[in-house]
């Protein structure tokens, strides 16, 4: 009887043992729980689903490694952001440990907060304005912010077009495009850039014959708009429609402008933009991902999926060197990310050797322009 009870005894403390040393591993077991929150419908959910087929991607390919597995729960918001902040509530009682998303400006502002306050760690793929992570220590962007998409661009126009007169239509009432028009101006007055004509626009602006006659009146053949792709399309049937054809310069905004429902794309034939990925690159691992995507989805991915990819893959490395099993609770993984992403490099689809400084990426972004209905690299 002793002796049984000896073995038994031994057994437990040998479970015990290996109960300890599983949850202060690192982390290559256990299945973490990661929320998504993007418009899926709506007018950006263009947007929304390539982060989010980005994601499912990744997190198939990651489980697919074996040890740590991820489960992905993922939230339509409507780029809304009431809808998006009740998104993140239906997240957190689901369970979530970590937050990609949100997608879009507006509402993944209100989302941080709420993140801020309950110790999420949050990643978005494409929130870019610097409010996204000012004084939220918790919350960090894979895409560049405003103020540096603005400075890349005026910078590239001036070396590019140096003799160039620009014409600029922002939405004055949007966070995103306001941000990025404020430091454009700025460093395109520091550059000697000739800024012949600006127009504003707004959220329900859908006729730009105003703004384009604008732009043309003023002689512009360089036309920048730091907007979203649905407004773009519409300026660019605007312009064709009047015959006026300078060279259109976007953003991050931009892209999706080529899947969107019932344009014609070869409106945008030879618009450029500034973005962290081309799918035409020659690399081997943007070609493995744009062969898988394709293959998932049915279509080419654009700078979105990259994102949404690369947030998932970005959260998975840093998790597995933090030490912490996939058990660990929300707060505690926060904190860990915390200080993984303040220190670690990272290198994706959309940039190599990415750090972060006060949850701001510092990546090289590079110039594309559509060729034949696709993104090939401008230079």
């Amino acid at each position: 009887m002793k002796k049984v009870v000896s073995l038994v005894l031994v057994l437990v403390l040998m479970a015990s043992l290996f109960a300890a040393c599983t949850k202060s591993g690192s982390a290559e077991s256990g299945t973490l729980k990661l929320g998504f929150i993007g418009p899926l419908t709506g007018g950006a959910a263009v947007y929304g689903n390539a982060a989010k087929n980005g994601a499912e991607l990744a997190v198939k390919e990651i489980n697919a490694k074996g040890g740590l597995q991820i489960e992905l729960n993922s939230q339509d918001d409507e780029h809304d952001a009431e809808k998006s902040v009740n998104a993140y509530n239906n997240l957190m009682d689901w369970g979530m440990q970590v937050l990609v998303g949100s997608v879009t400006t507006t509402p993944c502002i209100a989302v941080a907060a709420e993140c801020y306050k309950d110790r999420t760690f949050a990643l978005t793929p494409s929130a870019s304005s610097p409010a996204v992570t000012k004084d939220n220590d918790n919350v960090y962007q894979l895409c560049f912010n405003d103020p540096n998409q603005g400075r890349a661009s005026a910078q590239y126009i001036a070396e590019k077009f140096p003799e160039a007169k620009v014409a600029i239509i922002y939405n004055n009432g949007d966070a995103y495009s306001s941000g990025i028009y404020d430091t454009f101006v700025a460093e395109a007055e520091a550059l000697n850039v000739n800024v012949v004509s600006t127009s504003t626009c707004t959220d329900d602006t859908s006729d730009f014959s105003v703004q384009v006659a604008d732009a043309q009146n003023a002689g512009a053949d360089v036309c920048f708009l730091p907007i979203y792709y649905t407004p773009a399309s519409l300026i660019l049937n605007q312009a064709n429609s009047v015959g006026y054809a300078p060279i259109f310069f976007g953003v991050d905004g931009m892209d999706g402008i080529l899947t969107l429902e019932g344009f014609d794309t070869s409106l945008a034939e030879g618009v450029m933009l500034l973005t962290p990925f081309a799918a035409d690159a020659d690399d081997a691992a943007t070609k493995s991902f744009v062969a898988a995507f394709q293959a998932a989805y049915g279509e080419i991915p654009n700078q979105f999926a990259a994102d949404g990819y690369d947030c998932v893959y970005a959260i998975y490395e840093a998790f597995n060197k933090t030490g912490l099993d996939a058990g660990a609770s929300t707060p505690d993984i926060c904190e860990a990310l915390i200080k993984q992403f303040s220190t670690m490099s990272f290198s994706g689809l959309t940039g190599a050797n990415m750090t972060w400084t006060d949850g701001m990426v510092d990546k090289a972004p590079a110039a594309v322009v559509i060729k034949d209905g696709v993104y090939v690299a401008a230079d």
